[in-house]
């Protein structure tokens, strides 16, 4: 869970950085923030649960064949 916390720290520092470059605006750039780094922090989560899955599925396989 601290690797998704300290992502989306991250993730949220780039996208007010970029969309207040891109607008000019802090209330645009902090809505922006707020949002798309949530969305994304929440899919990031799932994305890496099921690529252990998948990881852990792989070294099984590896370790049935090796015995």
């Amino acid at each position: 869970m601290t690797k998704t916390l300290t992502f989306a720290a991250l993730h949220f520092s780039v996208a007010f950085t970029v969309t207040y470059l891109l607008t000019g605006s802090v209330l645009v750039g902090g809505a922006v923030a707020l949002v798309e780094p949530a969305i994304n922090t929440v899919v990031f989560y799932f994305h890496d649960k099921v690529w252990t899955r998948i990881e852990a599925k792989k070294q099984h396989k590896l370790s049935s064949i090796a015995a």
